[in-house]
């Protein structure tokens, strides 16, 4: 019965979403980013990402969220119009199922860890080994160190976290979505270096929209 519901509120939510998506495509811009968030389960990658497109903050437990989930803003940078297109593994982290559908067409990737949890920050290396299996060569990266605001129970600190982003030339910030630390500056950061790299003329529309819709389609018809 739990499920059920569950399933009805995930299509209603999808829907929903869906619609939103449909209403901003229509709306002029420059150019359109995708964005994904990867990391281990419970760092706060929906938190992040809730934060920053609708200014909420919801605690990780609240919803059992499985699939995946994205969401849709438009920043202005450089006088340009720049619709981002933010997805999330909502969960999928947790049963080993990303695969290079959900890499194919990002343009920017923000790497999570939690700053309290020690295994999450050694994983980090795993999950750049994953960029360098499914995403584009230039895709541009960006390191968080998540939940800076539990600074009394932090296991990792500032300085390994610089370190390991200046080995793999990546910029780094520690984040809070709780408290609203660095994560807008963390999107708008990472969004300024792609439009650096493909840059909008005056006289023309860019754009790199995926539908997820049809994308999770061609994934369930590679299924058994």
């Amino acid at each position: 019965m739990c499920l059920m519901m569950y399933n009805r509120h995930n299509k209603a939510s999808l829907t929903l979403q869906l619609s939103r998506e449909w209403d901003q495509h229509s709306r002029p811009y420059d150019r359109l980013f995708k964005l994904i968030i990867i990391g281990d389960s419970s760092v706060g990658k929906s938190c992040i990402l809730d934060r920053f497109s609708m200014d909420i903050f919801r605690p990780s437990g609240i919803e059992i969220q499985i699939g995946i989930d994205f969401k849709i803003k438009t920043v202005e940078l450089n006088g340009k119009k720049i619709k981002l297109q933010i997805w999330d593994t909502a969960g999928q982290e947790r049963f080993h199922t990303i695969t290079t559908s959900y890499y194919r067409g990002a343009m920017g990737i923000m790497l999570v860890y939690d700053i309290t949890q020690e295994k999450t920050f050694d994983n980090i290396a795993k999950w750049l080994r994953n960029i360098q299996e499914h995403a584009n060569e230039d895709v541009e990266k960006m390191l968080l160190g998540n939940k800076c605001d539990m600074d009394d129970k932090r296991m990792v600190s500032k300085e390994r976290g610089e370190s390991i982003a200046r080995e793999n030339g990546i910029k780094f910030m520690e984040t809070s979505a709780k408290t609203n630390i660095n994560v807008e500056t963390a999107f708008m950061t990472l969004a300024e270096d792609i439009l650096k790299k493909y840059p909008v003329s005056n006289n023309t529309q860019a754009s790199t929209y995926v539908d997820p819709a049809q994308d999770r389609n061609k994934e369930k018809s590679k299924c058994c």
